[in-house]
């Protein structure tokens, strides 16, 4: 069965994707630690980003880090939220969903200290 939200189409539904784009960052706000942590962070190291002597490129590779963190986080939180909506259980599918999406945001993470040491490195 499609979804009743695919019938939309033009405008209504460039406007029903920013407001549900805006509502899942909210949420992921309110309910997510880790967001939030990285909001933190976003909100320190965007700024730094034009601070810093860089050229535009590595200039660019740094707030793309920052920002593919935010999004793999939102994605992470998605899966999480997922899993927990079909069954609170202990299953080992559902363990390696999440140890999967917590693996990617680590590797998120390691890619944006090496981003920024290398560009700061010069």
């Amino acid at each position: 069965m499609e979804s009743p939200y695919k019938g939309k189409t033009g405008f209504k539904r460039l406007l029903n994707a920013l407001y549900y784009s805006c509502s899942g960052i909210k949420e992921a706000y309110r309910n997510e630690d880790a967001f939030r942590q990285e909001v933190l962070l976003a909100a320190i190291l965007l700024p730094l980003a034009f601070w810093v002597e860089a050229e535009a490129v590595g200039r660019a590779m740094m707030v793309g880090s920052v920002l593919l963190l935010l999004i793999v986080e939102l994605l992470n939180s998605a899966i999480e939220a997922a899993v927990d909506r079909i069954s609170l259980d202990d299953h080992r599918l559902a363990k390696r969903a999440k140890d999967i999406g917590s693996a990617a945001v680590l590797i998120t993470i390691a890619n944006l200290v090496a981003v920024w040491a290398l560009v700061l490195a010069g």
